[in-house]
C-alpha cells in the first residue's frame, strides 16, 4: 500500500503520514520545506520518499504526477493549503493568487491526474482536505472560505460521478474546524475557540476515508455548528462568521 501526501511537513499532513506508516503504508511526502520533510521521514516506520516541491506552480503538479505515476498510488491526500485574514479589498493580490494556486489549482490538477489512473484500476482513495469553512460565507477570510468551498463542491461532484459509474474508487472530504497547527500563524490570526489536536484529526480522517465516507467532520461541536449553519439563513451565517472572525484579531 502506498500513499502520497501533499503539505506533509507539518500539522495534519505530518500526522497523517505517521498514522498511515503505523498501518503499513509506504509514503511519498510532498512539501516546499525539504528539511521538515526529512524530519517527518525520520519518524516513520515504513519506507518513504520525500519530494520538496512548490505546488502553487501548476507545472510542478504535473511534474509530480509524472514522477510518481508508475508507483501505484492507493491513497492521494491533497492537504497543502493556507489561509489569509483581512478585508478582501485590503489583502495583497499576489498573496491571494498564491492561495488560489495552492488551495484550488494544485488540488484540482492532482485530483484529476491521479483519479484517471484510479478509475482505470477501479481502486483507490482520494482525500481532499477542505474545512468546515467551506459551508459558509467567510467575511474577513473570503478567499480562504471560497477556496475551500471549491474543494468541497468539486469533490462532491466527483463522488456522484463515481457512484453513477459504480466505480470502486472513493473520494472523501475532510472538513475540520480549528486544528492546532501552523494554520493561524500563517493566516495571521488567533483561534477564537479551542482547537482540536492535529493527531486526532489526522487519525479520524484516515479511518473514515478508508471506510469510504464522503464528508468527514471531526468533533461533536463542529458537527453541531455545521447542522446549525445548514438550518440558518445565509445572511445570519455571514453575520455570525464576521462576528466570530473579529475575535481572531
Amino acid at each position: 500500500m502506498r500513499a502520497l501526501i501533499t503539505g506533509a511537513s507539518s500539522g495534519i499532513g505530518r500526522d497523517m503520514a505517521k498514522y498511515l506508516s503505523s498501518l503499513g503504508y509506504e509514503l511519498i511526502l510532498v512539501s516546499r520545506d525539504a528539511e521538515k520533510l526529512k524530519e517527518v521521514q525520520n519518524q516513520l516506520k515504513t519506507s518513504s520518499e520525500v519530494i520538496p516541491m512548490d505546488l502553487s506552480i501548476s507545472q510542478n503538479c504535473i511534474n509530480l504526477y509524472e514522477q510518481v505515476k508508475n508507483k501505484d498510488i492507493d491513497l492521494l491526500i491533497n492537504n497543502a493549503g493556507f489561509g489569509l485574514f483581512g478585508e478582501f479589498s485590503e489583502i495583497d493580490l499576489e498573496k491571494e493568487i498564491h492561495l488560489i494556486n495552492t488551495n484550488i489549482t494544485a488540488l484540482h490538477i492532482l485530483t484529476k491526474l491521479f483519479l484517471k489512473d484510479m478509475i482505470k484500476k477501479d481502486k483507490g482513495h482520494i482525500l481532499n482536505v477542505s474545512s468546515v469553512a467551506s459551508f459558509a460565507p467567510g467575511p474577513l477570510m473570503s478567499s480562504y472560505y471560497a477556496s475551500k468551498s471549491y474543494v468541497t463542491r468539486l469533490s462532491r461532484g466527483i463522488a456522484k460521478e463515481l457512484e453513477k459509474k459504480k466505480s470502486k474508487v472513493k473520494i472523501s472530504i475532510l472538513c475540520p474546524g480549528p486544528v492546532n497547527t501552523n494554520f493561524n500563524k500563517t493566516a495571521g490570526v488567533k483561534f477564537s475557540i479551542k482547537p482540536m489536536s492535529s493527531e486526532y484529526v489526522a487519525k479520524y480522517a484516515i479511518q473514515k476515508t478508508l471506510k469510504g465516507k464522503l464528508i468527514i467532520i471531526p468533533g461533536f461541536k463542529i458537527k453541531c455548528l455545521h447542522v446549525l449553519s445548514k438550518l440558518s439563513p445565509e445572511k445570519i451565517v455571514a453575520e455570525f462568521t464576521y462576528h466570530n472572525q473579529t475575535k481572531k484579531m
